[in-house]
């Protein structure tokens, strides 16, 4: 991983993915915007470090000496974009641990582009999407039929102050589902159902995580909804981050918000690491004959599983390389992947023909 360079290094989830690729007998490079913080990190762990401001620009030649550059800047769009255009002209593989899915349709739109400079581009190569889009390949494998695909995610982490912006940067947009081949935006908690999570039903509200891009990419099913495991009371409050979005826009406010994230967040610590969990659930559905698979993953804590994911992605990228183009993690490198990871444990359910257990989209 000499060849690599870590964009973001500095903050949680990339401190974890260093010290990660450091573990593993990596020397990759540190970079990011605030220079002294770099080089703090850089000193730490006896790396080189490098400050890269993206507003600067041109960046191509901060990355050409890279194969590949792994993106762990969140809000990825503010950073995503930026990083692919300078990857786009040096020839540099790019990578990133995005969950956001306006993010990923805007990088699949320079698929072309990145086959024709014969690199890869592939975001979202933590715990999202990871999980979700190899669970989604594995029952696509067994179900090739299927047109509907519903995903779900229970997890009891804390947030790192890089997803706490991101909420706040994506406050107020709504949510998204995926029907018929079309991104459609929909109010936050558009639908709910419950769910199996492995310790009886819960219930679940449409949550809009990455895989309404991602897993449509990967499986070819056109209509993808993703849910998110919340006590029922929740519902009303997390219907009312619509009508308070317009709050979290103004600047002075935002800023306010990202300073007092920056203050209280760290992100979970080495314990919960070390023993918190989360549990992936998809299903898919063949509307015609009504016939339905669904599996469940088990996973250790979500930023334990991107540090581990992202390293492991970043090798396979570099040491066996990955066709050119925009990739998910289970188009790069296949379903299996996720339980090559430590820790992660499948399960399949029992299959049913005697009709969909998921919702009719509503009109």
């Amino acid at each position: 991983m000499d060849s690599l360079l870590i964009y973001g290094s500095y903050g949680y989830t990339g401190r974890l993915i260093a010290r990660e690729a450091v573990a593993r007998g990596g020397s990759p490079t540190l970079a990011g915007r605030d220079g002294d913080r770099v080089a703090r990190q850089a000193e730490e762990l006896g790396l080189e470090g490098r400050a890269i401001d993206l507003t600067d620009g041109p960046l191509e030649d901060d990355l050409e000496a890279f194969d590949a550059v792994l993106n762990c800047a969140g809000p990825f769009e503010r950073t995503a974009e930026p990083l692919v255009l300078a990857c786009l002209e040096a020839g540099t593989d790019y990578l990133d641990i995005t969950g956001e899915f306006p993010v990923f349709e805007r990088l699949r739109q320079y698929g072309e582009a990145a086959s024709a400079a014969g690199i890869t581009l592939l975001p979202g190569v933590g715990f999202d999407v990871v999980p979700t889009d190899c669970l989604a390949a594995m029952l696509h494998e067994r179900l090739p039929t299927a047109d509907r695909l519903q995903l779900g995610v229970k997890s009891e982490y804390g947030f790192s102050p890089g997803t706490a912006r991101t909420f706040v940067e994506l406050a107020g947009e709504g949510g998204v589902i995926r029907r018929d081949g079309r991104l459609l935006n929909v109010p936050a908690a558009f639908r709910s159902r419950t769910i199996d999570f492995g310790e009886g039903p819960e219930h679940a509200v449409t949550i809009p995580l990455g895989d309404v891009v991602t897993a449509a990419h990967t499986t070819g099913i056109e209509t993808v909804e993703v849910y998110g495991a919340v006590p029922e009371w929740s519902k009303p409050l997390l219907s009312a981050t619509d009508s308070l979005g317009w709050l979290l826009e103004r600047p002075s406010v935002e800023r306010a918000a990202t300073r007092a994230i920056d203050a209280l967040l760290d992100g979970p610590d080495g314990t919960a690491l070390a023993t918190e969990s989360a549990t992936v659930w998809g299903e898919v559905v063949d509307d015609d004959s009504g016939e339905r698979h669904s599996g469940r993953l088990r996973t250790p804590n979500p930023y334990a599983l991107t540090a581990d994911a992202a390293v492991s992605a970043v090798e396979r990228v570099l040491e066996v390389g990955v066709e050119n183009g925009f990739q998910t993690p289970a188009s790069a490198f296949g379903s299996a992947f996720v339980t090559e990871l430590a820790g992660v444990e499948r399960e399949f359910l029992e299959t049913d023909t005697e009709g969909s257990a998921m919702p009719e989209p509503a009109d």
